[in-house]
């Protein structure tokens, strides 16, 4: 098949969550698959010079977009067996960030047209577009829109995968026509009208041909309130085409034997490697050197639905067994300040980076005993299954992909790969953190156990290539 995925962004171009690194190893597995894959996505500023340089320009329009016509080139890069397409327009995109900008409905309304509109330049017509959150939400849109003017792509099928459905796109009724270009029936049908506003990811959900979750719990979560966002009834209304698709990550970069941002590389049959991580951790930290004390770390940006409300209640619990506890991570000043007033408390028991670092999260990742995730919606989560890839035990709410990837210990056969707890409350969590720190003090071999079982599961991106390829064929035929 010939499959174009449309994301805003993608690893190792651009990142600023776990869609980039889905986008960067899905189309992958895809095209290793046997598909022709293309990926297309904003020629930001960010991308870096040694990319741009392999970039080849293919062609520029103009690209409608209400009652203007904006510029759109196209540049191509081959990688990894997949064809990498690049929008330009700096007006648009020559900004410092990917998103936060007061046009950015503009900005990926125009980036969806030009999808559409750029296609007779690209080496072929595809005939899957698999796009990605409401920044592509419109694809489908303008896809059905032109297909009564442009009948070769009457055939194109289209798939939207929803990775935070929080992230909707919803603008004032003045824009469908004016900024989006779009007729009023879009608003009158229903397809894009939802409480008076424009929704982008409505429209995507009305017009696709399926939909996916990135994980079977969150898709059935999203016919749920609790969870939906106020957009239960439309995913009730569409959940025939709703399918959940739990994401990977990829098995080479995320390699402790091979990785080079790691103190030490280690492997299941060499896992000596794995403490010299943690003490290198422990002095770049200043964290007093103990490789009998478990690190317990949060990676994770520091908002309300990544579950800092149950950590906040329960510090002192947590911090009155025999640990440590590290934290990377921004967002909120509440928690931001919470974790900043601890520090003077905990010398040489707690360490607080605030903000993202690439190397730092890795050698945590490595250095750790223990990752708490302690969600209230997580609709993937990347975090824990690059922790047990590097023999980190996880310690998750069950809810969304944390449920399908991480499986409770059962002390009485071993079995198991992590520490979960269902009920979204402080002391259900402050008890299975417990439970890990128990059997790290009183039963090292049991704990082993479970580091192993984490480091040897596949959460590689084959299985999710393989499903994609059911549904593509599916809304084919």
């Amino acid at each position: 098949m010939r499959i174009l995925f449309a994301t805003s962004e993608a690893v190792p171009f651009c990142k600023t969550g776990g869609l980039a690194d889905v986008a960067g190893s899905l189309p992958q597995a895809l095209a290793k698959a046997g598909n022709e894959v293309a990926v297309v996505l904003p020629l930001y500023q960010k991308v870096a010079e040694n990319w741009k340089s392999q970039m080849n320009f293919v062609c520029h329009i103009d690209v409608p977009l209400g009652w203007r016509r904006v510029y759109a080139g196209l540049f191509r890069l081959d990688r990894d067996g997949v064809i990498w397409y690049f929008i330009d327009n700096e007006h648009y995109f020559k900004r410092e960030g990917l998103y936060g900008h007061y046009d950015d409905g503009e900005r990926f309304g125009f980036f969806s047209r030009a999808v559409v509109s750029l296609m007779p330049g690209m080496a072929w017509m595809p005939e899957i577009i698999h796009c990605n959150d409401w920044q592509t939400a419109l694809v489908p849109v303008y896809l059905k829109d032109e297909c009564v003017r442009w009948p070769e792509v009457r055939g194109i099928k289209t798939v939207f995968t929803i990775h935070n459905i929080e992230y909707q796109g919803r603008y004032g009724p003045e824009t469908l026509e004016d900024l989006f270009g779009l007729a009023p029936g879009w608003m009158k049908d229903g397809t894009l009208a939802f409480a008076g506003d424009v929704n982008l990811l409505k429209g995507a959900l009305m017009t696709s041909d399926a939909i996916t979750a990135v994980s079977p719990t969150y898709a059935q979560e999203l016919r749920d309130p609790y969870y939906a966002h106020g957009m239960e009834g439309v995913m009730n209304l569409n959940a025939y085409k709703l399918h959940g698709v739990l994401n990977g990550i990829d098995m080479e970069r995320y390699n402790p034997a091979t990785d080079p941002k790691i103190e030490c590389h280690f492997s299941p049959k060499r896992m000596d490697g794995k403490a010299r991580c943690k003490e290198a951790l422990q002095r770049r930290l200043n964290l007093n050197v103990d490789p009998n004390v478990p690190i317990i770390a949060i990676v994770s940006r520091l908002v309300s639905h990544k579950g800092l409300d149950l950590v906040c209640k329960a510090f002192d619990e947590m911090m009155s067994l025999n640990c440590q506890f590290v934290v990377l991570g921004s967002g909120d000043y509440s928690y931001e300040q919470f974790f900043e007033s601890k520090l003077g408390w905990l010398p040489g028991r707690m360490a607080l980076y605030r903000g993202y670092n690439e190397d730092l999260a890795m050698a945590i990742y490595a250095g750790a005993d223990l990752l708490l995730m302690p969600s209230k919606s997580e609709p993937c989560g990347l975090a824990q299954m690059i922790a047990m890839r590097y023999g980190t035990v996880p310690i998750v709410r069950e809810t969304g992909g944390l449920k399908d990837t991480v499986h409770p210990y059962e002390a009485w056969c071993g079995a198991g790969n992590g520490f979960t707890f269902a009920a979204y409350n402080s002391g259900d969590m402050a008890y299975v953190i417990r439970q890990a720190v128990d059997l790290y003090h009183n039963n090292r071999d049991a704990f082993k156990r479970l580091q192993l079982t984490g480091m040897t599961g596949d959460f590689s991106w084959d299985k999710s290539a393989q499903e994609y390829n059911r549904i593509y064929e599916m809304i084919r035929s």
